[in-house]
């Protein structure tokens, strides 16, 4: 992955060209800068895609994970730069600075509010797809692998060096690195393992100059930076060199789903006083879900264990008998089966499916997060079933802390929830028809949820996870869609690390290039401000 650094010449030559562009339009003269910057050999055409060209609607709509976005009055990108090399990433960012558009980076599509390929002023969206190589190294257990590639890619990756080795990130295949590890990323191995971002330990990243920095170069406070403060606040990270985490050969899990008149609330509810002090090696989470008319919300207790059943079963009767885990309900497999069990793939199906780069379940959605520190009373859990009854497809996801969790500060990356968190809570409402009706019905739903929320869950500030991206954060009181200052929401993702994000925005980015409508702005003397 060294390959990737490249001699700073290559800036300087471009920074002359850029200048040779200043006039006419945004749109002709950012094509024409892009296109000085290719090789004579190379068809411009497979790199810059104009709205003319025929490939332009499929790359902007194909890795748009959510379709509510599909049809949204935003101004569409310019340009789409689908690039093949790191030189071509330098050339757009230096290209829409001299000719003042402004840039989204995409990697996977995963952003809940399109945030990474939307934009209410003239843009160019870099697609990182072609980046996506992955580089495993067993000898010191690492992998370098480009933002562009899926958890998917990366997992695959993983399994096909090694039956013993992992890495504790998400369980959604088609999420891409990039946006994953630059907002924390967590999985089913969390309590082990902590964050996907706290096993980083090196990247690559091109800054607002163009230049390309590796950790060495970024310095300490811009590489904490961008391991949980959001990546597109900060320049365009490239590359990440992660850490492999050990996994033992045979791993167990669990689905068992309660019914109300099965206890369902009371399990939960005895959930909360033991899911983050079980032994690290533990992870349950509760779903609590409806997903069609006519049928009650259910709970479901959804488990990996790194170890075999012989040892789960003694475990979950000593600490969780009221679930009455029995030996059938166990299934025991590798990890990587593991990643394609939760991921929702049938027994049986080959590793070769975690390469799609298309998510299984694709809908339109809005989403919320929480987290708690105090058990939320039986009174308060039944508030929530009467609540997704009224839905159609709705989803209360709720992820245990604990573990490795609780033994990292909260200072020792920007993803401040840490100690103290019982669990997170992630609100999930879908709906299929694409319309302003529709979308409104279920948006004011899930406020509504949320607004219900607000007893039992975090206070000053009421916390939410910034990969959970809620753009209702920055609205004002009378949610008239107007954005207040970013001091309303950012404290909400990185509570005391915000006021540190943004002198390490001032510094890396003092006059805000890299920006959208929650990024980290520069902090000055007077406070947080946007540019």
């Amino acid at each position: 992955m060294r390959k990737m650094i490249r001699c700073l010449s290559f800036i300087h030559v471009l920074l002359l060209s850029v200048s040779c562009f200043a006039s006419g339009t945004a749109r002709g003269d950012f094509a024409q800068c892009m296109s000085a910057q290719l090789t004579p050999h190379m068809d411009p055409f497979t790199v810059i895609h104009s709205s003319k060209s025929s490939s332009y609607s499929y790359l902007l709509e194909s890795s748009q994970q959510n379709p509510r976005w599909v049809n949204s009055t935003a101004t569409k990108p310019l340009f789409i730069i689908t690039p093949l090399h790191e030189s071509q990433v330098q050339a757009a960012v230096l290209c829409s600075r001299a000719h003042g558009l402004q840039i989204r980076v995409r990697s996977g599509g995963h952003d809940y509010e399109g945030l990474s390929y939307l934009c209410g002023t003239l843009f160019v969206l870099i697609d990182l797809v072609n980046l996506r190589l992955v580089e495993i190294n067993m000898t010191d257990e690492t992998a370098w692998v480009q933002s562009g590639a899926t958890l998917g890619e990366l997992y695959y990756g993983i399994a096909k060096e090694s039956q013993v080795h992992g890495f504790p990130a998400g369980l959604c295949p088609s999420v891409g690195v990039g946006g994953h590890l630059s907002g924390g990323g967590f999985g089913t191995m969390l309590r082990k393992y902590g964050l996907a971002a706290d096993n980083v330990v090196d990247a690559y990243l091109i800054d607002v100059n163009g230049r390309v920095h590796d950790r060495k170069s970024m310095g300490e406070d811009l590489f904490w930076a961008i391991r949980g403060g959001g990546g597109a606040s900060f320049g365009i990270v490239l590359a990440w060199k992660i850490k492999l985490v050990r996994v033992p050969p045979t791993m167990t899990v669990f689905t068992i789903p309660k019914w109300l008149d099965q206890g369902a609330i009371e399990l939960v509810h005895r959930w909360q006083f033991i899911a983050d002090k079980l032994p690290e090696e533990l992870f349950i989470r509760v779903i609590i879900q409806k997903v069609s008319d006519g049928k009650a919300a259910q709970s479901i207790f959804n488990s990996l264990f790194l170890g075999k059943a012989e040892s789960l079963i003694p475990l979950m009767d000593q600490n969780f008998p009221e679930l009455g885990l029995k030996a059938t309900d166990c299934t025991e497999m590798s990890w990587i089966q593991s990643v394609m069990y939760f991921a929702g793939y049938q027994k049986g199906e080959g590793l070769e499916v975690l390469l799609d780069r298309t998510t299984q379940y694709k809908s339109n959605f809005k989403a919320k997060s929480d987290y708690v520190k105090e058990p939320i009373p039986e009174t308060g859990l039944k508030g929530i079933w009467d609540r997704i009854s009224e839905e159609k497809i709705a989803f209360v996801i709720m992820d245990p802390y604990g573990g490795r969790m609780s033994e990292i500060s909260e200072s020792e990356l920007p993803f401040p929830n840490r100690k103290g968190n019982l669990y997170n809570i992630q609100y999930l409402v879908k709906w299929e028809q694409n319309d302003a009706r529709e979308t409104n019905k279920h948006v004011h739903w899930i406020r509504m949820l949320y607004r219900y929320m607000t007893p039992y869950v975090s206070k000053s500030p009421r916390s939410a996870y910034v990969n959970y991206r809620d753009l209702d954060l920055g609205m004002s009181a009378s949610g008239n869609g107007s954005y207040l200052r970013a001091s309303i929401w950012g404290p909400k993702y990185f509570k005391n690390n915000w006021k540190r994000l943004g002198m390490v925005k001032q510094v890396a980015d003092p006059e805000n290039f890299f920006r959208n409508e929650q990024s980290i702005p520069p902090y000055v003397a007077a406070g947080q401000r946007y540019k």
